[in-house]
């Protein structure tokens, strides 16, 4: 059974930062692409960022161009995001999810960016 564990959210003022981190367990974490999703209250959920297995592809959305950066460690089984220049519209419950196509998904962690 994977299990993924995210860390690292809260309350962050505008053009703030934060980091999140994603502990998986049970998979094969090294030959995975690793994902990060997100949702905002009455909005379905969206893709922001992966990684490749061995991090030489990455992909973002649109919105978060320029301001977040994914990244693992494959000796620690962890994907991460940095996210800079945090906007109120990032507000959001960002989900780890591993595997492409995706196959497990973690419960979240809470990102709230007051204006």
């Amino acid at each position: 059974q994977v299990q993924l564990v995210e860390s690292g959210g809260g309350l962050v003022q505008a053009g703030g930062s934060l980091r999140l981190s994603c502990v998986v367990s049970g998979g094969a974490f090294s030959t995975n692409t690793m994902n990060w999703f997100r949702q905002a209250p009455g909005k379905e959920r969206e893709f922001v960022a992966s990684i490749s297995r061995n991090s030489g592809t990455t992909r973002y959305a649109n919105p978060v161009k320029g301001r977040f950066t994914i990244s693992r460690d494959n000796a620690k089984s962890t994907v991460y995001l940095q996210m800079n220049n945090l906007k109120p519209e990032d507000t959001a419950v960002y989900v780890c999810v591993y595997g492409l196509p995706y196959k497990y998904y973690g419960q979240g962690t809470q990102v709230t960016v007051s204006s």
